[in-house]
Parts: structure tokens; sequence; C-alpha cells
């Protein structure tokens, strides 16, 4: 059995309901529910959760799925808490031993002290930005990607939990042009492709 791991870091606050990564994560789950050889484990940020527990599911997981709006170019505060809570919980318990420099030359080897090599993990995100706020000359975001622009630290930090990446998904424009149906699509056509071993 494949063990994934869902998150859905869609935090409901302010006017956002946070149905749209709602709607994501719970794909994701029926996904892999109506799939042979997965079994699945989901953790909701806005419900109670269990930092051990956590921890455990991270450590459990042969891939780990990330689903989060992007608010003022990062992450919301109640997923960032929940990573915050929860790595720092996992601490020589699965997640991370230190950051893997040595006292004897402690200006190499930052960032290799992960515990979760040979995990993968695929990030989601959802944006009121349209994707050409990032392509195109002279727009808003100076033609980085969301993964080498607002979320390279994120990426920095699966790395630092030894994870390494799938190829993520981006959803644009989804408060004034929303088009659920066509993300769905587009991000079952994207499962497909990234789990089709």
């Amino acid at each position: 059995m494949k063990k994934i791991f869902v998150i859905n870091g869609g935090q409901v606050f302010g006017h956002s309901g946070g149905r749209f990564n709602k709607t994501i994560a719970d794909a994701t789950q029926a996904f892999f529910g109506a799939k042979e050889g997965y079994e699945v484990r989901y953790t909701d940020i806005n419900s109670d959760y269990v930092p051990e527990k956590e921890v455990e599911n991270f450590v459990w997981a042969d891939t780990v799925i990330y689903h989060t709006p992007v608010w003022w170019f990062g992450l919301p505060h109640g997923f960032k808490k929940y990573l915050d809570v929860v790595f720092t919980a996992g601490q020589g318990k699965g997640i991370y031993r230190s950051d893997g420099r040595k006292a004897e030359n402690p200006a190499v080897n930052y960032g290799t002290g992960g515990m979760l090599q040979g995990r993968k993990y695929l990030l989601t995100t959802s944006w009121n930005a349209p994707a050409t706020a990032f392509t195109l000359p002279g727009e808003f975001f100076q033609e980085k990607s969301v993964d080498e622009g607002v979320l390279f630290g994120f990426h920095r930090m699966n790395a630092f939990t030894g994870m390494t990446p799938l190829e993520s998904l981006h959803f644009h424009d989804v408060e004034k042009n929303a088009d659920i149906n066509t993300d769905l699509n587009r991000y079952n056509a994207h499962l497909e492709k990234v789990f089709k071993n």
C-alpha cells in the first residue's frame, strides 16, 4: 500500500470560507479512494489536532499532499502555526534531528538533518492573482514562478525535512474568475500524471 497524507491548509478566516481548498482536498481523497493500493490519512488545519499524531502522519506517509491558499504572499497563519507546532514536535521524532551542521565545521551542511528522506510531497496553491501576473514581463511577480518566488521558502522547509518535491499545481484567479470544474479536471489530470506508476 502506498501511503498518502493529505493536509488541507485552507483556513476559514475573515471573508474566506476555505471552500476552494476543501474542495480540492476532498477531490484528493476521492482520487486515491477510488484507486487500489493506496491508504489515505487526512488533516484539516481548522480542526483540533494533536501535534504528536501529526508527526506520526508525516513519518507514516510515502507522500504528503499540501493544499493551501496564498494570503498576502505567504501561508495562512493557521497553516503556518500548524507547521511550526508539528515540525517542532517532530524534532528527534522522525521529522528532523538537527539542522545538519557539525560543531567542528558549522559553516557547511546546513539543512541536512532531516529524517524524512525517501518521502515526496506535492503542493497545490490557490491565488486571487491571475497566472499572467507571474509570466508576463512588467507584471507584479517579475516573471518569477510561484515555486521559485513566493513559495521558495516553503520548498526549502520541506527539503530541510529530507522530502523531495513532486510537480506542484497552482490555481489562479479563483476569487474573481473561478471555474471549479475546469480546476478539478486539471487537478485530476495532474494526479493521474504524477501518480501514473
